[in-house]
């Protein structure tokens, strides 16, 4: 990875991107934007493209409906076939992976983009947003299911909790946290510089 001295202003103060902004990837999954936002704060900070993921058949808007798909999709394995497509991933070297934690696992799209795309050689970094009980096996199942990539700490945070109708939260006070808390990750695990 190679440095450069491109920086924003939000990124002035805390230092500068320590991988090229072109060569950055931000591929999410977000239900009620609480992971759209966090991939912002990380594409205002590292710079990058910030890639939605969709489903050629989308999740029910009933909340129940999504619980009782993803989890029949998980116990038997099925991969939902992605409407997203992302041209020449080869251009990236760093790919983050961003996802709400639905019954403690990595959601099945996410599962999808793993096995569609060939990560090798790729610096993987997963993000989570989470209802309060943290990321389960999430990071663990990015892990193993791209075992040719280096697969950096993971960044987790407490978004909405949909089941008690409490939806959006990365706003006001708690994206400042989030912000604040997403460039101690980044400078954690070295892709910003402490400068």
């Amino acid at each position: 990875m190679g440095c450069t001295s491109f920086q924003t202003e939000d990124t002035a103060a805390s230092g500068a991107p320590a991988v090229e902004p072109g060569k950055v990837l931000i591929v999410y999954l977000s239900r009620t934007s609480n992971t759209k936002a966090v991939a912002g704060i990380i594409q205002r900070t590292v710079g990058g493209k910030v890639v939605a993921l969709e489903l050629e058949k989308p999740y029910p808007a009933n909340y129940q409906a999504t619980v009782q798909q993803v989890s029949d999709e998980n116990e038997k394995g099925y991969l939902p076939p992605l409407r997203t497509s992302v041209e020449n991933i080869r251009q990236y070297d760093v790919i983050f992976v961003g996802f709400p934690t639905w019954g403690m696992q990595l959601p099945p799209p996410l599962k999808s983009f793993l096995k569609q795309y060939d990560l090798s050689g790729k610096t993987i970094v997963p993000f989570s947003t989470h209802a309060g009980y943290g990321v389960g096996s999430g990071f663990e199942t990015v892990k193993a299911m791209a075992p040719r990539s280096t697969v950096l700490e993971g960044f987790s945070t407490k978004g909405g909790v949909e089941r008690d109708g409490v939806l959006f939260v990365m706003a006001g006070n708690k994206e400042k946290q989030v912000q604040n808390e997403v460039q101690a990750w980044l400078k954690r695990i070295k892709l910003l510089s402490s400068k």
